[in-house]
């Protein structure tokens, strides 16, 4: 299974994947945050609290190219 790119998910995509995780994070509803130009920023910006092996077990990863990088672990 190919892993997509954070940065490729839309806003009410992003929110689901955050919303369906046990423990993840607190998130305002969606209709607040939908239209919003800050809220996809906002939701993209919670994946950046994941390892990149918990990315891939959501099907995402964080680089655009797919060369298996880890850009998590170089930003913090």
């Amino acid at each position: 299974m190919a892993l997509k790119p954070v940065v490729e998910l839309g806003v009410a995509e992003a929110y689901a994947i955050l919303a369906a995780l046990p423990e993840g994070p607190i998130l305002p509803p969606l209709e607040a945050i939908e239209n919003e130009d800050w809220g996809r920023d906002f939701l993209l910006g919670r994946f950046e609290d994941f390892s990149a092996s918990e990315l891939a077990a959501m099907g995402l990863r964080w680089d655009e190219e797919g060369d298996g990088t880890d850009s998590v672990a170089q930003s913090g």
